[in-house]
């Protein structure tokens, strides 16, 4: 329920079915979002209670200044998981071993964010539990949560969401009252989706309220009978609910829960399904997190349900609102609503054939996840991580089954090396360690999936900076590549022991061992296992040999990368060629290699990249004389290694020098104080923003194509432009909004304002500007041009 960056996207708020009513349940919750930190909205599966709350925070988010995000929880069968769905929906791109709620805490503690948690009942103690200690930790967090019953926490505000408004029978003599109440007009808007002329008229204005009635004004049972008017009349339907109803109740008239209301009305939604489309809706239900159709097809199509068929019977499902379809862009993915989804598990439970369907299931991820690696080399890189975070929930499931049936275990082995990239690269590194580790604990032996798991964790735990369980997990992987005699294994092994070197300050061992793992790699075809291998020989090589060598390296590293179309290499060897071009002094060719992998690292998570090269462009900026910069670049630095829980000691002593001494520069350039103040107001940049500020400060020092009004104006004409809108009395926030770029890049251009001209105010940037702005105008008033 986010975007690729993680901020403030609504997915389902808007939807591809028009919202009807609700609006004073959507002022109610906008209200008590005003009174209470936590406002929970209860009541019955079908209610409407997802919509609802997505559609208020739709219309809240602007009072939000980290806008709004989205956790569901409805995925989840452990309470254990709960953390990790929250980490990996907020896109917390934390490297640290520290705990999922730890990570969350560091995460949001100074936000302004509205979070929405949906489908809490079914985690319900471990969800309070954790909603609780962010609440606490996080003054500037708001939560609206749905659930069946309430969290139970202190400050919580329950709200009860009703059905929808029904008209009685008194008001039938007034065509109006019932046109107009609210589930008339749902009922209306979703026949005509099927039935486009389908309208209220005399002639069935009694059956429409009468229907309306018997559904207890329940969105989702409504949607569901809106669907039968395709080709029945609304009495038609009205008959064959009445006579279900009796079978329910055994012909009693008493009033009806609402869930028995629901139940009903799916229990003839399934019984109008032919049977493929039964077997197609129960077989669905295995994927916790939707899937795409592919998935569908190779899953759900074999035996009674063939797979060349799945598609048009996934069709009709579609048609009949059993399954939604979510578009995103030209990719589309298909879910049920929870009530939906649960209701085809118990039919699946009842047919048999669940462990056939896990198993496809987890060999349908793990021959994507296999194919990834196979590709990686190449142009699709952003594309099959985005398609594996959109499966992150379903590839946690088939690991959890697979570890709980232990002959499935070296499967979910195998699956899990082969998720290397979406781990590491992907934003899931503290998930993947937690899943590796828990892995290596349950497989035994000597063998190829054990060897395969080690060399991602080690991966996994070098970058978090804990030498320690590397150096051990190492030696595992060391032992059992040797008694395998396993090429691929040895290869690994002596690039992650390289690493270890690199990390600890060995500069000469890491060198000779890397050398050993290029040549494994490119002797087994390893195109991208090469290419990563080579650019952390470059880094070496940086350190410890004549500059030349490192950058002979990174040129056929970018020579390789160019080639197959490949990214991720490619931007972690534009930034040590960077690193090089900065340490012979060559200022501009560093900048273009920074800036160009900050470029690529637009389109990825991978937030270790984008920390090292923003630590580079402070350098490059304080070599170039502008320790303002320098500044402030250093500061999104720090607030990117922040974020990932971990900082650039962890990439040995030699860069960690070079990082301590070009701190030190700034620090005597500007004054500690001054610095301090920079790295406070932007400890909270995203690394989206970070990235922006970053190229944007690139930019700035490119000469202008707009002609600058005033020569001797030591601003930017972006910052010139910030600065005429501060001395209009606009807030941060309100200056993002005109020129349509996030706060923290006007914060970014405040800071470099204040420092530029010596002013501690905006007071004094306002009075500057005006001045300015007069003696220009004089100035060309006089035919003289301002210097």
């Amino acid at each position: 329920m986010h975007d690729e960056s993680g901020r403030g996207c609504l997915v389902g708020a808007g939807g591809l079915t028009s919202f009807v009513g609700r609006r004073r349940e959507i002022a109610d919750v906008r209200r008590n979002l005003s009174a209470s930190r936590l406002v929970t909205l209860t009541g019955p599966g079908g209610i409407g209670k997802t919509r609802l709350a997505l559609v208020t925070a739709d219309r809240v988010r602007k009072a939000f200044r980290d806008g709004t995000q989205v956790v569901q929880l409805a995925s989840l069968d452990d309470q254990r998981e709960v953390a990790s769905a929250f980490t990996s929906a907020l896109t917390v791109l934390d490297q640290s071993n520290r705990s999922a709620t730890q990570q969350l805490v560091d995460h949001v503690r100074t936000q302004q964010v509205l979070l929405v948690v949906d489908n809490c009942e079914h985690v319900l103690p471990t969800t309070a539990e954790l909603l609780a200690v962010l609440l606490e930790t996080a003054p500037g967090l708001r939560v609206l949560a749905t659930s069946r019953e309430p969290l139970g926490i202190a400050g919580e505000l329950v709200t009860v969401i009703p059905p929808l408004s029904v008209p009685t029978a008194d008001q039938l003599h007034d065509a109006a009252s019932v046109d107009h109440s609210e589930a008339v007009q749902l009922l209306v808007d979703r026949a005509r989706s099927v039935a486009p002329d389908f309208a209220v008229t005399d002639a069935n204005r009694a059956a429409v309220r009468h229907l309306c009635e018997r559904l207890d004004g329940m969105p989702l049972a409504i949607e569901l009978a809106a669907i039968r008017l395709r080709t029945l009349s609304v009495g038609q339907v009205v008959e064959r609910l009445d006579h279900r109803f009796d079978l329910l109740t055994g012909g009693s008239r008493v009033a009806r829960p609402r869930q028995q209301t629901l139940r009903a009305l799916i229990d003839w939604s399934h019984e109008l399904c032919s049977e493929d489309e039964r077997l197609l809706w129960a077989r669905m239900s295995v994927f916790p997190g939707g899937c795409d159709l592919r998935a569908v097809e190779e899953v759900c199509g074999y035996g009674d349900l063939a797979a060349e068929r799945v598609v048009d019977v996934l069709d009709r499902l579609v048609a009949k609102s059993i399954v939604i379809a979510d578009h995103f862009g030209e990719q589309v993915r298909y879910r049920q609503l929870m009530t939906v989804r649960e209701y085809g598990a118990e039919r699946l439970g009842r047919i048999g054939g669940l462990p056939v369907l896990r198993r496809r299931m987890r060999d349908h991820y793990l021959h994507r996840a296999r194919a990834m690696v196979e590709e990686w080399c190449g142009p699709g890189q952003h594309e099959m991580l985005a398609a594996m975070r959109r499966d992150h929930t379903n590839l946690l499931a088939v690991l959890e089954w697979s570890l709980a049936t232990p002959e499935e275990r070296p499967a979910g082995g195998r699956l899990a090396a082969l998720l290397c990239y979406h781990w590491i690269v992907g934003g899931s590194l503290s998930e993947g360690r937690r899943r590796l580790d828990r892995i290596l604990s349950m497989l035994d032996g000597d063998t190829v999936e054990r060897g395969s798991v080690l060399w991602v964790a080690v991966w996994a735990t070098l970058l978090q900076g804990d030498r320690e369980a590397a150096a051990a997990r190492l030696a595992e992987l060391e032992h059992v590549a040797e008694v395998l005699d396993d090429p691929e294994l040895s290869a690994h092994a002596a690039n992650w022991r390289a690493l270890y070197h690199l990390f600890s300050g060995n500069l000469p061992a890491a060198i000779e061992l890397y050398h050993r793992a290029v040549d494994g790699h490119r002797a087994l075809g390893g195109t991208a296992a090469v290419l990563t291998a080579q650019f952390q020989l470059a880094m070496a090589r940086n350190f410890q040999e004549p500059a030349g060598n490192a950058l002979e390296t990174c040129r056929e590293v970018l020579a390789v990368s160019t080639r197959h179309g490949e990214r991720w290499n490619h931007a972690y060897a534009l930034w040590i060629s960077g690193l090089q071009h900065w340490r012979t002094g060559d200022m501009p060719a560093a900048k273009r290699a920074a800036t160009a992998a900050l470029e690529i690292q637009r389109d990825f998570t991978d937030g270790v990249c984008t920390a090292l090269v923003l630590e580079l462009t402070s350098w490059i900026a304080m070599s170039n004389g502008h320790a303002d910069n320098a500044a402030l670049l250093g500061a999104a630095a720090g607030a990117v290694w922040h974020r990932l829980g971990t900082s650039i000691d962890a990439f040995g002593p030699h860069i960690t020098a070079e990082s301590r001494r070009m701190a030190r520069q700034v620090a005597e350039a500007l004054g500690t104080e001054r610095v301090d103040e920079v790295t406070r107001r932007l400890a909270h940049l995203t690394k989206a923003e970070a990235i922006e500020l970053a190229l944007e400060t690139a930019a700035a020092a490119k000469p202008s194509a707009v002609p600058r009004i005033a020569r001797s104006c030591p601003l930017t004409d972006r910052e010139l432009e910030v600065a005429r809108l501060i001395a209009t009395g606009l807030s941060n926030r309100a200056i993002a909004e005109a020129l349509v770029i996030s706060t923290r890049t006007v914060d970014g251009h405040v800071e470099r304002i204040l420092n530029k001209l010596g002013f501690a105010s905006r007071t004094q940037v306002a009075s500057w500007t005006v001045s300015l702005d007069e003696s220009t105008a004089q100035a060309q008033a006089h035919g003289t041009p301002a210097r």
